[in-house]
Parts: C-alpha cells; structure tokens; sequence
C-alpha cells in the first residue's frame, strides 16, 4: 500500500547483487509511476527512466532542457512506487563538477538506485540523433570522479555513459568508445553504457575492453539494431533497456483512440484495447487500503 516497502538501501544492495551475478537484467523505461508498477507486475528486473521520456512527459525536446529538480522530483515520484531497482539518466550531470556532485546526492534522496552521467556537451541531444559532440577525456573523467566522491551511499550506482562511437566513423569509432570506456572506468565508473552501438560485435568489442558490468540500449528508430535479451546475454551484456517504448505504445494507441474519437463520436470499439478498471485497481492495490480504512474498498468490479 502507499509506497514500496523495500527501502532505497536495500535495493541498491540488491541491485548491486544481481549485476555481479553475470546474468542479464531487463530494466523497461517507465514514463509514470503507474507504469513502473506494470512493469514489476509483469516480472522484469528493474525500472529505468530515460531523460528524453521525462523531457517528452514535459512537452519539450530532448536537448537538456530539463532540471535536475525536474529529474530528481520526477525520479523520486517513480522509485518510490516499486520494489524494483530504478535507474535514471541524469544527462551531463547537470553543470560542472560541483553540480554533477550535487546532482549525485539528490538523486541518492530520491531513493534512486543509479544513475548515469554522459560525454556529451551541452546542450546535449538524443543519443541516436547526427550531429553529437563529446567533451575531452579529462572532462569526461572528472564529471565520473565528481560523482563518485560525492556519493554518500557506496551502493548507489555510477554508471559512465559515452556517446564518442557515433561521433566518428568504422573502425576509429569503435576503438574511441572502448578507450573512453576504460578512461572512465579508471576515473571510478561502476558501470559502462556504451551509446549508439551499431552490431553484437561492436557490443562484444566493449565487452572485451573493459571488466565492469555494460549496459546496451535497445531504443527504436536510432543507430543500434533491435537484439533480443538473449542475444544481448550471448555477448556478455548485463542490462539492457528499452528507454522510450512503453512511452511510445502509449502515445502511439493513445493517437488512434483520438482518431476513432474524432471518426466515430465513440470508442466503443476501442474497449478491448484498454486497461480494465478492475486491472487498474489491482495495480493500485486499492484492496489494501481496506486494511486501514474498510469504507475505502467496499465494492466489486465486473470483468
């Protein structure tokens, strides 16, 4: 009822249990807190909250336009509804050093379980878009020791995302990832998210360069093809996300529903498309709400 009952401590921990386990754990993006619940319902690892999802949820583009207490405060409202490990992306850190640092420590009170910090230069643009721009390496590795210093709970994840694969081309592309990679992880980065990786090879190479646990996105309509778990796990992945579907589906049935709307006056025809009431309320746990107050949940809803 209310709020999860694991506390942030204990699902950092148990995150941190399941990475070095070697398995592969699927973390959905979640575009609300209603939607992380469905995805802890459903039986995934974890939840992820992508940057572009939250900057989309504001009607804005994903250019580093949103806050950090945009983030955190929107971050906060979603871990707090799951059992589940939360992972969110904090962009660039927010500002220099001083503010990665910051941002490390809101993030830590948001009940957060990770995060990750970028290469880029702001402002920063979608990862699968042309056009990208990286800082140097030294820059890039102080915003991860930034992080890391200021970190207060040593079980909350620093994971270093570079976006420098996409900034050139072929081979020279590839082996700039992987030398950035080992740069941050020397600088203290738990965890690599290598952007835009085209092939598994590409994958296997980042693998083979660095001994920290590698996080692959599986976005649609951008640089990487769309692998399956499995053959994520097969190349020694050990998260995948899929940042922007569920906000995508969501947006896309929410499309045609207006559509029928505007066609037909009705969308009767749409009922079989939607979220029973009754399913609805068995995510929101209404039933346990009797326990405190029985005038609360002192109804039936047919099926």
């Amino acid at each position: 009822m209310l709020y999860a009952q694991t506390t942030p401590e204990a699902k950092r921990r148990a995150f941190r249990e399941r990475l070095s386990s070697g398995e592969l754990l699927r973390m959905p993006g979640a575009f609300n807190p209603l939607s992380a619940r469905l995805i802890e319902q459903k039986g995934f690892d974890g939840v992820y909250v992508s940057g572009a999802v939250l900057a989309a949820d504001l009607g804005l583009p994903d250019i580093g336009l949103t806050t950090l207490t945009e983030v955190a405060g929107r971050g906060a409202q979603i871990a707090r509804m799951t059992d589940l490990p939360t992972l969110i992306d904090a962009d660039t850190g927010f500002g220099e050093p001083m503010n990665v640092a910051r941002t490390i420590q809101e993030l830590e009170n948001a009940a957060l379980a990770g995060c990750h910090i970028e290469d880029q230069v702001n402002p920063k643009r979608c990862g699968h878009l042309d056009g990208k721009t990286v800082v140097d390496e030294a820059t890039a590795a102080q915003r991860i020791r930034a992080a890391v210093d200021a970190r207060r709970d040593d079980q909350f994840l620093v994971m270093a995302r570079t976006d420098i694969r996409a900034t050139q081309d072929g081979e020279a592309g590839l082996r700039a990832a992987t030398d950035r990679a080992k740069a941050l992880v020397d600088a203290g980065a738990d965890a690599i998210f290598p952007e835009a990786m085209r092939t598994l090879e590409e994958f296997a190479a980042m693998r083979a360069a660095v001994d920290v646990p590698l996080l692959a996105n599986m976005t649609e309509f951008g640089k990487s093809e769309l692998f399956t778990a499995q053959q994520l796990a097969d190349v020694g992945m050990n998260l995948v996300i899929w940042p922007v579907s569920m906000l995508r589906i969501s947006m896309g049935a929410t499309g045609r529903a207006l559509d029928e709307l505007n066609a037909s006056g009705s969308l009767s025809g749409k009922l079989d498309e939607m979220q029973h009431r009754a399913d609805l309320y068995d995510l929101v746990d209404y039933q346990a709400y009797n326990h405190f107050d029985t005038d609360v949940f002192n109804f039936t809803v047919s099926r």
